[in-house]
C-alpha cells in the first residue's frame, strides 16, 4: 500500500480504502491454495492472467458460466457464518460448465458490501478458495466493492464467474441421446443454492428455534442443514467423461426437476422417473411438511436430493455407476429415456419429463 493512499473525505462518506488493502492481505493465504500451473499473475493487478495448456486438445472451446449465491446469504447473515457461501458461489458456476464436459480453469469473484470488514471478507474468500480447490481451478482475481447506503453494514452480495475449456470433439451433446438410455443421479448435499426465497417464507431464519438441534437424522439445526454448501461435481464428471460416452447432463438448480432435466433432453425424447426412486433428503421432507408445499411444487423448486443427472447408454450404465462410486459419489439409477409420446410435427414445447 502506498503511504499516501488514504482519503479522509472518502472515509467520511463510509468507504475505507485501507480496509480493502487489509482484506487483500488476509485473503492471500486462501488464494495461494488455488494456484495451478496456468496462473501467471498475482492478486492485485487489473486483470487475472492465465496461460492455457492445450496439450491433448486439438480444437479448444472456451466455456463460461456466471452466477451468485442468492438469498441463501440471508441465512449466513443470521448465523454470522461466512466461510461456506463461497463454495456455493463457485459450485453454481463450475457445475454448469462441466455439463458440456468443460474443465474449469479459473474463477473470479465479486463481493459487494455495506462495510468492508477485512476479517469477514477474508472468511468469504476462504470459502471461494475451498470451492476452487474442490473444482481444480484457480482463483485469479476478484473485486470487493464497499457500497455504504446501498447495502446494510453487516450484509453483502456474492457472485462469481468461471471459464473452462473442452475439446470441440468431446463436447457433451444431447443430440446423441436415444430411447433406452439410462439416467443416473448424483446425490446433492442439501438444498444447495436455490429455492431460498420459499425457504425463508417457511422458516423464520432470525428465530432461535431454527438454530437449535432438531429431529434431522444428523442432529443439526435447521439453519445449519440449510447452509450446507452446494456439492461440486467437477472431478467425478470429468473422470467419467474420460471412460464413458456421456450423452447429457443436467445441473438441478432453480426450477428443480421440471425445468432443468428437460434442458438436457432432445426433442422427441422424454425422461421417465419414478418419484419413489428419488432418494429425497430429510431436509426436503421437513420443508414440505412445515410449508404445506405440494409435491409438484417441491419437484419444481428444489433438487430434492439429486444435484446432477447424467445420461449414458444402457450398456455403459454399470460402468458409469462403478466409476462414479470410485470417485466418492453414491450414484444410482434415476430413470430412463423414452420416446416422447406428446411430440408431434416438430414441436419443441412438449414436457420432456415424466414424473410418476
Amino acid at each position: 500500500m502506498h503511504s499516501d493512499s488514504r482519503s479522509d473525505a472518502y472515509a467520511a462518506a463510509g468507504v475505507d480504502i485501507t480496509a480493502g488493502y487489509r482484506a487483500v492481505d488476509l485473503m492471500k493465504e486462501h488464494i495461494a491454495r488455488t494456484v495451478t500451473p496456468g496462473v501467471c499473475s498475482d492478486i492485485g493487478g487489473f486483470g487475472g492472467l492465465f496461460e492455457l495448456d492445450l496439450t491433448g486438445i486439438s480444437k479448444p472451446v472456451l466455456v463460461s458460466g456466471t452466477d451468485g449465491v442468492g438469498t441463501k446469504l440471508k441465512l449466513a447473515f443470521a448465523l454470522k457464518k461466512y466461510d461456506t457461501v463461497g463454495i456455493d458461489c463457485v459450485a453454481m458456476c463450475v457445475n454448469d460448465i462441466v455439463c458440456v464436459g468443460a474443465r474449469p480453469l479459473f474463477f473470479l469473484d465479486y463481493i459487494a458490501c455495506g462495510k468492508n470488514t477485512p476479517e469477514m471478507i477474508a472468511e468469504i474468500v476462504s470459502g471461494v478458495a475451498e470451492g476452487c480447490v474442490q473444482a481444480g481451478c484457480a482463483l485469479i482475481g476478484g473485486e470487493t466493492a464497499e457500497m455504504p447506503g446501498f447495502y446494510p453494514e453487516d450484509e453483502f452480495d456474492l457472485a462469481g464467474y468461471s471459464t473452462g475449456v473442452v475439446d470441440r470433439d468431446r463436447i457433451i451433446r444431447k443430440e446423441q441421446m436415444a430411447a433406452g438410455d439410462v439416467m443416473i443421479a448424483l446425490p446433492s448435499s442439501g438444498v444447495h443454492s436455490n429455492g431460498f426465497s420459499l425457504v425463508r417464507k417457511i422458516f423464520d431464519i432470525e428465530s432461535d428455534a431454527v438454530k437449535e438441534p432438531c429431529d434431522l437424522p444428523d442432529g443439526r439445526s435447521v439453519i445449519e442443514a440449510l447452509l450446507e454448501p452446494t456439492k461440486i461435481y467437477v472431478r467425478p464428471v470429468l473422470a467419467l467423461a474420460e471412460k464413458v460416452n456421456i450423452k447429457g447432463i443436467s445441473h438441478i438448480t432453480g426450477g428443480g426437476f421440471y425445468e432443468n432435466i428437460p434442458r438436457s433432453i432432445p426433442d422427441g425424447l422424454c425422461a421417465r422417473i419414478s418419484k419413489n426412486d428419488v432418494r429425497v433428503l430429510p431436509i426436503f421432507r421437513m420443508i414440505q411438511s412445515e410449508g404445506g408445499i405440494s409435491e409438484h411444487d417441491m419437484f419444481n423448486t428444489f433438487n430434492m436430493g439429486v444435484g446432477m443427472s447424467i445420461v449414458v447408454g444402457k450398456d455403459d450404465a454399470e460402468t458409469a455407476l462403478s466409476i462414479l462410486r470410485e470417485q466418492g459419489e453414491d450414484a444410482y439409477v434415476l430413470g430412463e429415456i423414452i420416446p416422447d409420446a406428446a411430440y408431434k410435427d416438430g414441436r419443441s414445447d412438449t414436457k420432456k419429463i415424466e414424473l410418476w
